[in-house]
């Protein structure tokens, strides 16, 4: 079953003919989309005119580009010095735990949560320290990931 991509049309067109766009027009479609499939990749390849490889290339080398669904929130787990003599992997171990990630899975099955490791944060003094969206919580122990979790959850009730 073909996805249809019209929708991608009107930021081919902004685009066509132009030298130097393959990264804004990869963030344009991802906006739209919300990640970048290899579907979506192919029908600009198409459509562009460029190799699919090309393509493929900048969106797996930049961070920004994200080639699976992403979760309503984004969970950045800090992995950097500080975080990690500090327990970083305790605390990841404890997010996976509480949404029930297994294996390589990164994002929860409804959608609600991925689960992200980054170089830094940029917050060593609150080592061990996460990002769920643009909320940064700090000074972390295992223990009080389930209650900021629960913070999203009621959110999502209300």
């Amino acid at each position: 079953m073909e996805q249809d991509f019209s929708m991608l049309d009107a930021i081919i067109g902004k685009y066509r003919n132009r030298s130097g766009i393959l990264i804004p027009l990869l963030q344009d479609v991802q906006q739209t989309l919300g990640y970048l499939s290899k579907d979506a990749m192919r029908y600009l390849a198409e459509q562009m005119q460029i190799p699919a490889a090309d393509i493929y290339g900048v969106a797996t080398f930049y961070s920004m580009f994200k080639l699976k669904p992403q979760g309503k929130h984004i969970i950045r787990v800090c992995k950097g010095t500080a975080c990690h003599v500090s327990d970083a992997d305790g605390i990841k171990d404890a997010l996976r735990n509480e949404l029930g990630l297994e294996g390589e899975e990164d994002t929860t099955a409804d959608m609600k949560f991925t689960l992200l490791e980054v170089a830094c944060l940029g917050c060593c003094s609150l080592a061990p320290v996460i990002m769920v969206d643009d909320t940064t919580f700090g000074k972390l122990t295992p223990d009080s990931i389930k209650g900021i979790l629960q913070r999203y959850a009621y959110e999502e009730e209300a």
